[in-house]
């Protein structure tokens, strides 16, 4: 079979996109950038580089679908996922340079909403990655994918994999001594509290062990991944895994869109929220589309979220194994085709959590930046970027009395004396010091200068950075394109009930625990 076909659909995608570029380049969309935000407008520099990168990679394969001879085999069908994928791409672009900010723009003019000091697109979370999402949901709903963007479209939850994979790169031993322990404490909590609930409540509601089975995994674990794991193991029907698809989907896409409302409304820090999404929501994609609603030009919401759910998805392999223990004790008439758990597990592992794990390992050796960096950043005084001048230094002066910490009065005699901070130890009080802001404002400025003269970016993960958010705007936009009404339907009746039941009241106890025992600094 041959899939590429004589279709100008990629044509004119490419020449979109330089057109993009040209009016950019040119300075004739400067009165539009100007409405938008003018100098706060903060894609100008993308979109002089990338809409050009990528219209000219569309243009040229547009001419070879349009002209070229195709053949079936491999390069007919990869090269048949390109249209789609630019499609994709052409809408994330359109979303987050034009629609999201105009949005912003409309929801200023309303105003702020009662006492909340936040904008309506604020409270609301719609940015370019709520709303990517939700134009993809509208495409595939009411306009139909075409059939030259389909395989394309398929191709999109590679980004969302390759996406994790590079965030990787972003995280240290450093860091993970920070978050590690307690992810792993709150995900084993509420991972064997979700299967052990979802088993229970399938027990008095009579459902089949196989379903009760699979939708304790699902609801459990990692929403499909764990789905097809388990399966097997529970010896699940087709019809029962599309069942449990459908609960994990309907419920995910209620969270990926009501959690950044919940967290807006209870001001979370990016840490609290980040811990919040990757223990209460179930599939990875929905995780990320969730953290980069509420922080959609940052990546530390993101980080959190990835970690906590990375460490559930490592949890896999020990709910495989308790269900195939449960399964039989419970089925087995020795009439059973015995299954190979290990075997399983080996081939059903989520390849990207690998790839994640190795690319940690080699940034913690400092590959991307020196060992230990933390949150992309790493200390470093040798070239500090400003010394403290002598009014600043007087002012601190003036404002140390109010300092009580033994600690902190220490590190802020050091930075008055030496004009910068001098050793990761000063840096961490200083910057607590900081947001204490018990030394007042004109003050709390100068020491975070202090703070990030020293704290500095590798520019591998300054890049890292740009194409982990693009290949996630890219991968969003096209699980937008995938979620259907029909196959929310497919949940079912009590799978939906069991399913909303343990993931109202994972969400509900999880979102109590992040408030009371996670600070903006774990």
């Amino acid at each position: 079979m041959v899939y590429t076909k004589r279709n100008p659909a990629l044509l004119i995608i490419g020449l979109i996109m330089v057109g993009i570029w040209a009016a950019a380049e040119f300075n004739l969309m400067q009165g539009y950038i100007a409405h938008l935000g003018g100098k706060k407008y903060k894609y100008a520099s993308e979109l002089t580089t990338i809409p050009l990168w990528f219209g000219v990679i569309a243009v040229v394969a547009g001419l070879w679908q349009m002209l070229g001879s195709h053949k079936d085999g491999n390069l007919d069908y990869y090269g048949s996922t390109i249209a789609g994928a630019m499609f994709i791409l052409l809408i994330a672009m359109l979303v987050r340079w034009f629609i999201a900010p105009e949005v912003a723009v409309f929801s200023k003019t309303l105003g702020k909403v009662g006492n909340t000091g936040k904008y309506w697109h604020k409270l609301l979370g719609l940015n370019y990655v709520v709303i990517g999402i939700l134009v993809g949901i509208i495409i595939v709903n009411v306009f139909r994918i075409p059939a030259w963007a389909q395989n394309g479209v398929r191709l999109s939850r590679l980004g969302l994999k390759t996406g994790v994979i590079l965030l990787g790169t972003l995280y240290s031993a450093a860091e993970l001594r920070n978050l590690g322990g307690l992810s792993i404490v709150m995900i084993g909590f509420f991972v064997l509290g979700s299967v052990g609930m979802v088993l229970w409540l399938g027990a008095r509601r009579n459902i089949p062990n196989s379903m009760g089975g699979v939708l304790s995994a699902g609801m459990g674990v990692c929403g499909v991944s764990a789905t097809v794991a388990s399966a097997p193991v529970v010896q699940a029907k087709s019809v029962e895994i599309a069942y449990t698809i459908g609960t994990i989907l309907l419920w995910g896409v209620g969270c990926m869109f009501l959690f950044p409302i919940i967290g807006n409304v209870l001001n979370m820090s990016h840490t609290q929220f980040g811990a919040w999404a990757g223990t209460g929501i179930l599939n990875s994609a929905q995780v990320a589309g969730a953290a980069l609603a509420y922080q959609p030009d940052g990546i530390e919401t993101l980080k959190v979220a990835e970690i906590f759910n990375i460490t559930r998805v490592l949890v896999l392999p020990i709910i495989v194994l308790w269900l195939a223990v449960w399964y039989v004790k419970r089925e087995d008439t020795g009439e059973n085709e015995k299954v190979n758990v290990g075997r399983v597990i080996f081939a059903k592992f989520p390849i990207f959590v690998l790839g994640f794990i190795l690319l940690f390992a080699l940034s913690t050796t400092g590959i991307f930046a020196p060992p230990l960096h933390y949150k992309g950043k790493y200390f470093d005084n040798t070239k500090p970027k400003t010394m403290l001048t002598a009014e600043e230094k007087k002012v601190l002066t003036d404002n140390a009395g109010k300092v009580k910490l033994k600690a902190r009065k220490e590190a802020l005699q050091r930075l008055i004396a030496n004009g910068k901070i001098m050793s990761i130890e000063d840096d961490t009080q200083i910057r607590g010091l900081a947001n204490s802001k018990v030394m007042g404002k004109k003050s709390g400025k100068i020491l975070k200068k202090a703070h990030k003269a020293v704290r500095h970016t590798a520019k591998k993960i300054k890049a890292f950075r740009k194409w982990i958010t693009w290949l996630f705007a890219f991968g969003l936009v096209g699980l937008g394109m995938q979620i259907t009404v029909k196959s929310m339907r497919q949940a079912g009746g009590q799978p939906a009930v069991i399913g909303g039941i343990v993931g109202f009241v994972k969400a509900s106890l999880s979102l109590v625990v992040v408030l009371f025992l996670i600070s903006d600094k774990i």
